[in-house]
């Protein structure tokens, strides 16, 4: 097997997800032979942003931040990420989602490479007029490196389709003498997605994520020969944000019982299951899911090792760890969150035959529509929602019945045969003339 190169080796702490991500790398040059060389260049991003920034604050003062923002691989296309706001973005988070990227958006086979980006901040602690200041100073920051060509930013953790607008607006204003017609100010619209409708966004974006996990899932358990027993099976949900709430409408809808679902103030459990939508009104009235009519109260842990039949994590990373993982009693793990299993927990997965389906393809449907927007921009058009979704569908099944043949044929685990799928077409894009 090749050994990665020295910058690899001390892989100390595996809650650090940069280690997680260069761990992974460094794994899979056993299956794919790589030379040390590559896995060097295959492990690093290209270029990584961290400016510092002051920002007026609501009393005249100036407050100054730090953000960053990791350019992974550009080799089959412009770069393509979120950009998070979080009290805990640090540059090897952002680093390691940069990567995750790549691979993600070479899985649903999209022109993209891997960036992601982050701001130090808490939005709870801003103003609305303090949040748009923080939003712009770091559009200016990332503008030279940025484009609908170069680098095309979307929404991630606390950040949303307006926090884009005010990102967009104060871009435009860096790119004036480009925008001389309507054509050409319409193309610079594609330098950000998860956009609002009116500057540019798609229908469907909100829910993109969820509804692609839904997608997947359903191929999953086709394959199981489980499709028709949705009314049978039971779902832990850890999340309930944008992505976790629609995934949990969509299959609600679709028939599955929703047993648990969570926030960041605590988890709800009945066995009788959840109306998702019934549970958004209450946590939009109180604040939380807690307290929900009829709910017992769980732990995050019990929650993770709930008797169900589909685990989805949906908000944080490194929440599976290798001894969380020997103790899940779900059957299958459809992960919507990005990192929310550690290395060493995939061999326990494994081992367990439990059945993983790995956050680069199970989340991809956001870049997926993400994409889809930045080609109606660069286009001029506007496409229909239920023509958004057509596509969205056929993409993910065709990711997954790539990532599905793999796992079969190779008896890999899911994780690994997305990353072999997703290696194989960066190294033959940069072998081909890409970076």
């Amino acid at each position: 097997m090749p050994k990665g190169p020295r910058p690899l080796t001390p892989l100390l702490n595996m809650l650090n997800p940069f280690t997680n991500a260069q761990t992974q790398i460094v794994k899979l040059a056993e299956h794919l032979r790589l030379d040390p060389d590559l896995v060097a260049r295959l492990a690093a991003p290209q270029r990584v942003l961290k400016v510092n920034f002051p920002v007026k604050m609501a009393d005249g003062s100036f407050r100054v931040f730090t953000d960053f923002r990791s350019q992974h691989n550009n080799a089959r296309g412009p770069y393509k990420g979120g950009i998070r706001f979080h009290p805990q973005v640090t540059q090897d988070e952002v680093m390691a989602l940069s990567i995750w990227m790549t691979w993600k958006c070479a899985i649903v086979d999209l022109p993209y490479g891997g960036a992601k980006g982050g701001v130090i901040a808490d939005p709870a602690e801003l103003s609305k007029k303090e949040l748009e200041r923080l939003a712009r100073g770091y559009a200016r920051a990332i503008a030279p490196i940025i484009g609908p060509k170069i680098d095309i930013p979307a929404p991630d953790v606390n950040t949303d389709g307006q926090v884009m607008a005010w990102m967009l607006k104060e871009y435009l204003k860096t790119q004036k003498s480009k925008c001389k017609t309507k054509t050409q100010n319409s193309k610079l619209l594609a330098a950000f997605t998860g956009k609002p409708i009116k500057l540019g966004g798609s229908l469907g974006r909100e829910q993109a994520t969820g509804r692609g996990g839904l997608y997947v899932l359903l191929a999953l358990l086709a394959k199981l020969n489980l499709k028709f027993k949705t009314k049978n099976l039971k779902l832990a949900i850890q999340g309930f944000g944008n992505v976790g709430y629609w995934f949990a409408k969509l299959a609600y809808d679709e028939g599955f019982k929703i047993i648990v679902l969570s926030d960041s103030k605590g988890a709800i459990y009945d066995s009788d299951g959840f109306d998702p939508v019934k549970v958004m009104a209450w946590k939009n009235k109180t604040g939380s899911v807690i307290n929900f009519p009829n709910s017992r109260l769980i732990t995050n842990n019990q929650l993770l090792l709930t008797d169900c039949d589909v685990l989805v994590p949906a908000a944080l990373g490194n929440v599976i760890t290798q001894n969380t993982a020997a103790e899940i009693k779900a059957k299958i793990i459809l992960e919507l969150a990005n990192g929310p299993t550690t290395p060493e927990a995939d061999e326990v997965l494994f081992r367990r035959k439990i059945i993983l389906i790995p956050d680069v393809l199970a989340n991809a449907g956001g870049v997926t529509v993400s994409y889809f927007e930045w080609l109606q921009n660069l286009q001029n058009k506007r496409w229909s929602e239920g023509k958004v979704n057509q596509k969205l569908k056929l993409k993910m099944l065709r990711a997954f019945e790539a990532v599905w043949e793999m796992m079969q044929t190779k008896k890999l685990a899911g994780r690994t045969a997305a990353y072999v799928l997703a290696v194989e077409r960066v190294v033959k894009a940069m072998s081909s003339g890409g970076t």
